[in-house]
């Protein structure tokens, strides 16, 4: 069951957090895995990481914002694998604020990574997933894209256009064997989360860490070898016929 092998995949933003928790599982799983990351230097350790477990991996730098850039690494790990069976749209940035303090710069920012981004690289993935007769693509939403959250405007906005793409591409793909899904996380315990904190909080992070985790009623943060699990179902033929879901992973957070 959930097995990967012989399928071809491709992680964005694979250098860490949730991305480098789905490109070790699906390692272990037995696909092999382009790692694409903006920090080639993270992909590269993850990759280096993996292949001394006997991995089929390879980094790869990609911008995902810049058309140039997404076009050569995906082309890259074609030529580098033969083919293309999974795209994980999980490259993504963070935003916090509500319309009045977000600047103009601000969501021209997020909108690049979060929105222009997945669909920079499902168009480019897209021709390989038909010439290999379908696929799975999977992205990273939110629960923000689900439900009001405060201060969170650029952001859920983002996300939101995450969930509608994810729907349009499930229609117009449909018939072609191409299957597309996101997972809308609440809050996972993350490099960024740690970082956020001791930015915000000095000497207060413990406190606000615990805060944080509160807002999930399961009382905790996710993480994201769990995320990643629900990643791997939906990129594995066990989810056949599952197209065009958003499925949250949250905590509790919206039965409350």
């Amino acid at each position: 069951m959930l097995r990967l092998d012989g399928k071809v995949a491709i992680v964005t933003g694979a250098g860490s957090g949730i991305g480098a928790a789905i490109t070790e599982l699906f390692t272990n799983q037995g696909a092999a895995v382009a790692a694409l990351d903006v920090d080639e230097v993270a992909a590269q350790r993850i990759v280096s990481r993996l292949r001394k477990d006997g991995g089929n991996l390879e980094s790869f730098a990609c911008d995902v914002g810049d058309t140039t850039s997404v076009d050569n690494a995906i082309r890259g790990a074609v030529d580098r694998f033969g083919k293309l069976d999974i795209l994980i749209n999980n490259a993504g940035i963070a935003h916090i604020g509500n319309v009045e303090t977000t600047t103009e710069a601000d969501l021209d920012r997020i909108y690049r990574v979060n929105v222009k981004g997945v669909y920079l690289c499902t168009k480019a993935a897209i021709p390989h997933l038909l010439k290999n007769g379908g696929g799975s693509i999977v992205n990273l939403a939110s629960i923000a894209s689900l439900i009001g959250l405060e201060d969170r405007f650029a952001y859920s906005m983002s996300k939101g256009a995450v969930l509608t793409m994810t729907r349009s591409v499930a229609v117009d793909y449909m018939a072609k064997n191409i299957r597309c899904n996101c997972l809308c996380p609440a809050r996972v315990h993350t490099p960024f989360v740690d970082g956020y904190l001791k930015q915000h909080y000095p000497g207060r992070e413990a406190e606000m860490f615990e805060k944080l985790s509160k807002y999930q009623p399961i009382g905790r943060m996710g993480r994201p070898d769990e995320v990643a699990t629900l990643a791997l179902y939906l990129a594995s033929d066990e989810s056949s016929f599952i197209t065009g879901q958003a499925f949250p992973i949250d905590g509790g957070v919206l039965v409350k």
